[in-house]
């Protein structure tokens, strides 16, 4: 009797012990969660820009920005500029031929496409001028478009609608679900945020400028 009992506790005991041994032998690892590409840092950050684009070898832009980041880890790769840009457009002669302004700006520098976003202001050689709040621009078939609401002013009349598409010169151009049509005599106006209106404001001064960085990018 007393030795049944005592086998009976020698298995209770085992049956305790091994599976406390099994765990301690099993290696354990420390997971931890996959690490990605940081395809969202830039690859180079530049400050108070002034730089001129050229193309086989004649300037045709001026870039004019607080902030210029360039990434091209992403897919695809792109320069961003967070704090505003100017873009002012050139002849052969160098001179101004107009400018493009705006809150914020990406431009996919393989695509030759940018993305303009916020208070988007376009004056042209032939004094047509352009807002809205958002604009693309394919530079490859020389066509721009947006789907928010924008304005065009000629010299004579202005045209506002939900749809646009041009090209490049606005020369020609295209305005579907029209909200309205005027004539300007006395004032050129602009709409502002608050729904004033205002003349666009001028590109920035030289003066501003002269302690700008300025480079050549072929």
């Amino acid at each position: 009797m007393k030795q049944s009992k005592l086998f009976i506790s020698c298995m209770i005991i085992a049956l305790c012990v091994i599976p406390l041994l099994t765990s301690c032998s099993e290696k354990r690892t420390n997971e931890a969660p996959a690490i990605y590409e940081r395809d969202s840092v830039p690859i180079m950050t530049t400050y108070g820009v002034n730089t001129l684009i050229s193309d086989s070898g004649v300037i045709k832009y001026r870039i004019t920005a607080e902030e210029w980041e360039v990434n091209e880890v992403k897919n695809p790769s792109r320069w961003t500029f967070n704090k505003g840009l100017l873009l002012t457009q050139f002849d052969l002669k160098k001179h101004v031929l107009g400018f493009i302004q705006c809150d914020t700006a990406i431009y996919y520098d393989k695509e030759r496409r940018w993305e303009l976003h916020g208070h988007v202001q376009i004056v042209t050689e032939k004094k047509v001028e352009f807002y809205s709040s958002e604009l693309f621009w394919d530079e490859r078939n020389h066509q721009i478009w947006s789907r928010k609401f924008s304005r065009i002013k000629t010299p004579d009349k202005v045209l506002e609608g939900d749809w646009f598409k041009s090209d490049e010169q606005m020369t020609v151009y295209e305005i579907r679900r029209t909200k309205g049509w005027g004539i300007f005599k006395e004032r050129e106006l602009s709409p502002n945020s608050d729904g004033a209106m205002s003349m666009p404001s001028a590109p920035i001064d030289a003066a501003a400028q002269k302690n700008i960085q300025e480079t050549v990018i072929n």
